[in-house]
């Protein structure tokens, strides 16, 4: 018997959340259930992060989380809980499995059958934004090798544990060389040491295009967040619909599984919404807490079921579909077919079940650090680089000179072009001077001087070598 943390969500949350419980109770499903409230009526109840303080003690304590769609407000109100229980509790893995249900569910890919691994808690989900002048606005992308190391080792002990042959890892380190580089780089160093394990690189536009057009070519696709949050979706859509995919969230201590759909506000209440997403989430708890046998029981009716042709209205189609039904109904059929396998879909076997260990983080020796420079952010309205370049100079001091400005990330001085269209946020790098070791205090000294001469700086990001190697980005055009 497993306690589990359930939350029944908002919008159509509840209608599904009773309906999956109901399918893996009559499957006979070992589960003691402590059910909290998350979300909007939550926060209009005046409790702002949407979620109390008991409510996360009941997740920490039973560590296994089955949740249901949550409205997260637009532009104001809480942030979305789905990224902060991922984040809060560590949970480093999200898992989409993404199978067509060819002919019974449409689908241009009868073929597809692959698994996106995404990572959960950085990249540009960090949600660090500012505002930096009246034109430009910043999103840091935080990638870290600890963040990289996790994923990418869970990826190949998920290949590993589930007989998959291939994993493929999509990045863009053509253009982002440190962040994505560095995601690539771990990729290559952990691929080494699955040499039973297939791997591969794409950049992530023709990679992506390869996905939509030739999916079956794929089998584990492991990437950063943002792109992976993208593409799992895209992958559920192209394999016949967002609504029947399910996803589980995997951290060192606590789980989560969940749908991958919103909370469909529109369609609370009318006994009309699939299930099926947040049930495929249901048979990942299952698996993962070790009941592998119920889990196998759950889809094998519920592939029955979609065989049988008894569809909701999402995905119910003339000629093909033969009775349409709600929410309850669903769940009733698939309990009815309970003990049945799919004649025509493949029937699963899920015999390998519970966690997937892998070695938590150890920090390696500290790299040699040595300063070389810093880029400062400067507000200034002009549109020449020529004359913004006459008062950064002024701030030049014995270790420090400038060297370089850029607008968006093209050089646009020394040797820019008039063509090159400039906002109101320029960086500025001042470098080491030949035979010098500039200090923190050089930069100080820069930055006063700055206000001396009335440059509006926003910002500075120092720039390092580690053991000799750079550690920053160069100017477009440099």
């Amino acid at each position: 018997m497993t306690r589990i943390t359930v939350a029944k969500g908002d919008g159509i949350g509840p209608e599904i959340m009773d309906a999956t419980l109901m399918i893996i109770k009559a499957a006979g499903a070992q589960l003691e259930i402590d059910e909290i409230e998350v979300g909007e009526k939550v926060y209009l109840a005046g409790n702002t992060a949407g979620i109390s303080d008991e409510a996360w003690e009941t997740i920490r304590r039973n560590k296994i989380f089955l949740k249901a769609p949550i409205t997260t407000p637009q532009g104001g109100g809480y942030k979305s809980l789905n990224v902060t229980t991922r984040k809060t509790l560590g949970l480093f893995a999200n898992v989409r499995p993404c199978k067509s249900l060819h002919p019974f569910i449409s689908t241009k890919h009868p073929n597809m059958d692959l698994v996106i691994i995404r990572e959960n808690e950085e990249d540009l989900y960090a949600g660090i934004e500012h505002q930096q002048t009246d034109e430009v606005v910043q999103c840091l992308k935080l990638i870290s090798r600890p963040g990289c190391e996790k994923i990418v080792t869970y990826a190949f002990e998920y290949a590993r544990k589930y007989g998959r042959k291939k994993v493929t890892c999509f990045t863009k380190d053509n253009i982002m060389k440190q962040t994505d580089g560095l995601f690539h780089k771990v990729f290559d160093e952990i691929a080494a040491k699955y040499p039973e394990i297939e791997n591969e690189h794409w950049i992530i536009d023709i990679g992506a295009a390869k996905m939509a057009d030739t999916p079956e070519a794929f089998d584990v696709i492991v990437m950063p967040n943002l792109y992976g949050d993208v593409l799992s979706d895209v992958a559920a859509q192209i394999t016949g619909s967002v609504g029947l995919a399910g996803s589980s969230n995997i951290g060192h201590d606590h789980a989560m599984f969940e749908a991958i759909h919103g909370s469909a506000p529109r369609r609370a209440g009318q006994n009309l919404a699939n299930p099926s997403g947040l049930l495929q989430g249901a048979i990942l708890m299952l698996q993962h807490i070790g009941q592998s046998e119920i889990a196998e029981k759950v889809q094998n009716a519920w592939l029955k079921t979609m065989e049988d042709g008894i569809h909701t209205y999402d995905i119910f189609k003339e000629g093909v579909s033969t009775q349409k039904v709600g929410t309850k109904e669903f769940a009733e059929a698939v309990i009815a077919n309970l003990g049945q396998v799919p004649k025509t879909l493949k029937k699963v076997e899920l015999k390998n079940s519970g966690l997937i260990n892998i070695p938590r983080h150890v920090r390696a020796p500290r790299a040699k650090k040595e300063l070389v420079g810093v880029d400062v952010f400067v507000h200034w309205e002009g549109t020449d680089p020529k004359k913004i370049a006459e008062e950064l100079q002024k701030m030049n001091n014995d270790n420090l000179k400038l060297s370089m400005i850029t607008n968006r990330g093209v050089k646009v001085w020394p040797q820019g072009f008039e063509e090159t269209f400039c906002t109101d946020h320029w960086r500025c790098r001042y470098s080491a001077v030949e035979g010098a070791t500039p200090s923190k205090k050089d930069i100080l000294e820069v930055l006063a001087k700055a206000e001396e001469v009335g440059v509006d700086t926003i910002k500075t990001e120092n720039l390092y070598l580690f053991d000799g190697v750079r550690g920053y980005s160069l100017g477009q055009g440099q």
